[in-house]
Parts: C-alpha cells; structure tokens; sequence
C-alpha cells in the first residue's frame, strides 16, 4: 500500500439527536476514557496550574456559555452527551475548547504548540479538494477519530469529520453530503470578545450548509470569538479562507486558497499573536510562503496533495515542515485529511503522512 492506494476504512457512526451522537463517542470499542480525560480535562488541569485560568477567564467562559447555550444548543447538546458518556464533567469539556483562546488572553502563558497548513483547490484531478495537515497536542494520538454523523439536526443529510473522543464532530475538518468541505486553522490573537467558538461554528456549518456561499452567510451573520481560520470548498468549485477576527471577517474568495497559522490579509494581520518559542505556530510563515510557491503549479489531485503534505524542510531547496515531527505528547502532525467532493471520500493518514499509512473513508450516497 502506498499513498497513492489507500486502504478502504469505516468511520465511526454516530446517529440520532447531538446529544444521542455525542454520547455514542463513548460507545466506540476502542475508546480509552483514560486518554480522553488526559487530553482534555488533563490539560484544563494544566492550565489552571499555570494560572490560566484566573478570574477573568473564568468570568468569559461563563459569559461565552451563555452565548453559546442560546445560539447553539445542537452543539452544547453535542457537548453534554459526550461529558455524560465518558462521565467527565461538561464546564470542563467547555473550557478545553477554549484553551487556545484562554492562552491568549494571559498573555505568554502557552501550554503547548498547536498548529496546521491547509488549503482548497477548484478543480483538479479529482475535482474540487481540502487539504489539512493538523498539528496539535501528542495526547491525541489514539482518540483521533473519523467519524460519520447523520440527525435531525444534520440537514446537509450527513457530514464526515475528523475530530477527537471528548470534542464535536468537526474538531478538526469534515465534508457534508452535499459536498461542502472545511478544515480549520489555530491562530493566536490579541482580540477576542463573546461569540462563535470555531469548534462548534464548524460542526454547524457542515450540518445546515451546502455551498461556500452559505457557510460565508453563516459567519458574516454572527459574532465570533477571535482566533483562527476556516478554509472551504464545494462541488460547483467555489472557494474561500476566512480569517475570524473578532472584530470583523476577512474572506479571500475563490481559486486556490491556503492558510497556516497567522493572519495575512491587511485588516487582519495585526491581531496576529506569534508566541516566543513556540515552535510550529514559529514556523507559519516558512509553511505559508512555501504553500505560496507550491500550489500554483500543483497539478492537484489526491496523490499530489498526499506528496505535497508530506514534505521536510529537507525533502528539497527552500521546502518547509508541512510534516511536523514531535516528542512523546508534543505537538506535531496528527493527521492529514484530503477531502474530495467529487468522489465523496476522504483519503486519510493517521500519524505523520510521511509513514505512508493512508486510508480511504467514503461518504454514503
């Protein structure tokens, strides 16, 4: 097997209402609840250790709660389900959703790198694609799921997603039925104020949107949280990258559109927050300005984006770690996902793509 042949795969299937859905988290055979309470409410732990979690911020989150809970309560459903199965308890779910955010709201407290390059393509070999490597926290490894998510809420008629066991379906990225594909991006900022949290912001988007059209109207319609990028494509080959400021959205609309982790257009590269020695959020201009060269001439298929995602700063002259390597529960390459709407599958490598262990998950018809 090679990255061009990958290995057919089943996601796990999760049905029903958020909450049923997010309980069903728990139903997984494979399920660890150790490792899933070690990366979430272990690292809330360690956040409050490091005294991040002081007064104010536990005053925003009771404050984004409330926000959340009358504007999205399919996603705090979803939430609620998952504290219940794994029975961890569901304001501490919340709060390791918002440790990125809580991280930059105390200034230089980082508890660990979090990363991602990802970018969307037209057309191509085989049509319009997604394209995320997801760089984050080592104490995912193992709770890394792709999931299939079909209900009453889910009105696209179903969305397949990668995320973790203990956070919402798109945590990470995920495709709809009708072929909307999204994948997200971590951006530290100096802004933030009560709003959308991407995490949930994601999930709603696959569930109730079919175009790049829809998704925008979506986003421009509410308030966010700050922090962050959504890249996006559809079927008809439209295209888009969001920037989520806090203050107002910035879109680069159509052809191919790419982000890493810093804000680049001019309303909003300001708020950009690069933290001191933060290794993979310290190398998002190398990975931004190498994507920049690549993909004009990319003939993109999934085969090129797979070669592409995998590449060293030494794989050749002036290349970038888009395959991040890590330490034990450091920071690195989770995943990358290649989504596909035109052949409703997702082509996915569990662990640094350049292992070469692909597997390939279809959306049913």
């Amino acid at each position: 097997m090679n990255a061009f042949d990958p290995e057919p795969a089943e996601p796990l299937v999760l049905t029903g209402t958020a909450r049923a859905r997010g309980h069903g988290q728990s139903g997984d055979p494979a399920a660890d609840p150790a490792r899933v309470r070690e990366a979430t409410i272990g690292r809330v732990e360690d956040a409050r250790a490091a005294g991040v979690i002081d007064a104010a911020a536990t005053d925003y989150l009771a404050r984004q709660r409330a926000f959340h809970l009358a504007h999205d309560p399919e996603g705090m459903a979803e939430l609620a389900g998952i504290a219940d199965g794994f029975g961890l308890p569901e304001d501490a779910l919340f709060t390791h959703l918002h440790l990125g955010t809580l991280n930059d709201l105390k200034a230089g407290a980082r508890l660990d790198s979090d990363g991602c390059s990802a970018w969307a393509v037209p057309d191509g070999p085989d049509g319009p694609i997604v394209v995320k490597n997801r760089d984050y926290s080592g104490l995912h490894k193992g709770i890394q799921r792709v999931t299939l998510h079909t209900g009453p809420d889910v009105t696209t008629g179903a969305m397949l997603c990668i995320g973790s066991l203990g956070s919402p379906a798109a945590y990470s990225s995920g495709m709809n039925a009708k072929g909307l594909m999204l994948a997200d991006t971590q951006v530290s900022v100096r802004t933030h104020r009560v709003g959308w949290l991407r995490y949930f912001l994601m999930t709603r988007i696959l569930a109730t949107c079919g175009t790049v059209a829809e998704a925008l109207a979506l986003i421009a319609g509410k308030p966010h949280a700050g922090g962050g990028t959504l890249v996006m494509a559809d079927a008809s080959g439209d295209t888009a990258a969001v920037e989520l400021g806090a203050t107002g959205q910035g879109v680069s609309r159509g052809g191919r559109v790419l982000r890493t982790n810093h804000y680049l257009l001019p309303d909003h590269a300001g708020d950009t927050l690069l933290p001191e020695g933060d290794r993979i959020a310290g190398n998002s201009g190398d990975r931004c300005a190498y994507l920049q060269r690549a993909l004009p001439g990319l003939e993109a298929g999934i085969a090129a984006a797979a070669a592409l995602m995998r590449t060293h700063r030494d794989t050749a002259p002036g290349a970038a770690p888009l395959c991040q390597h890590g330490e034990a529960d450091a920071s690195q390459t989770l995943s990358t996902s290649i989504y596909s709407c035109r052949l409703r599958t997702l082509t996915f490598s569990e662990g640094n793509p350049c292992a070469g262990h692909w597997r390939r998950y279809r959306m049913p018809s």
